[in-house]
């Protein structure tokens, strides 16, 4: 799996208006092709009196799976400019329908491409996206001398101490991101002297999500 995976957290819908033409994106995060199957079908169920239900989705940690569907569009005016929208934001484990509501006048093979492409990203424009990362948790055992300088290079860092236990010593839990494990370490070490205990808790993946750190274990 890539270092930073960059995934829909919570899907989102959106909708623009072309020459009349409605074209509605509903996002979904899915894990298989069953998943991204079971969310197509929904979303053509739902909306059955629509002209087209265009579709694309990538799924796995290389991208292995990517599929798009035109569904009647001109070959090459939906689904594929809606899976390069996908791609193009770097995105993973991602599902979009477009569905389309005809207006009467004909877009062209330009205008399709664009009026879809522009329905995805308004779409993702209204889901959660997160870049998930790789890390460990670590506690850290010092004194309370010790503890100053750890929390001023944890802020310094953007670093979040996930827990702390104040007894006699203190006790944190600090999420580390993978590239940044080395350097803090080393610096826990130096700014205590080398008496800090240093516990390696286990290895993790996480996001920010809106605002607040969030593990995926």
């Amino acid at each position: 799996m890539s270092e930073i995976y960059k995934t829909v957290y919570r899907g989102g819908q959106g909708e623009i208006v072309e020459k009349k033409s409605r074209f509605i994106a509903h996002v979904q995060p899915v894990s298989s092709e069953e998943e991204a199957a079971a969310f197509i079908g929904r979303i053509k169920k739902q909306y059955w009196d629509a002209r087209h239900n265009c579709h694309a989705y990538v799924i796995g940690p290389n991208r292995e799976v990517t599929r798009c569907s035109d569904d009647g569009e001109p070959s090459g005016t939906a689904g594929r400019p809606m899976l390069d929208v996908l791609l193009g934001n770097g995105l993973y484990d991602t599902a979009v329908v477009v569905t389309r509501y005809f207006g009467g006048t004909l877009l062209g093979t330009g205008g399709l491409v664009r009026a879809y492409s522009a329905a995805v990203r308004e779409g993702l424009a209204h889901a959660v996206i997160i870049e998930e990362q790789a890390g460990s948790i670590y506690q850290l055992e010092v004194d309370y001398q010790g503890l100053g300088k750890i929390q001023y290079m944890a802020g310094e860092q953007g670093l979040e101490i996930l827990q702390a236990d104040y007894a006699e010593a203190v006790r944190l839990e600090i999420l580390l991101p993978c590239e940044k494990i080395k350097g803090f370490l080393e610096g826990v070490t130096e700014a205590t002297g080398g008496k800090a205990g240093i516990t390696k808790l286990r290895d993790v993946r996480f996001a920010l999500v809106e605002g607040q750190v969030e593990l995926f274990e």
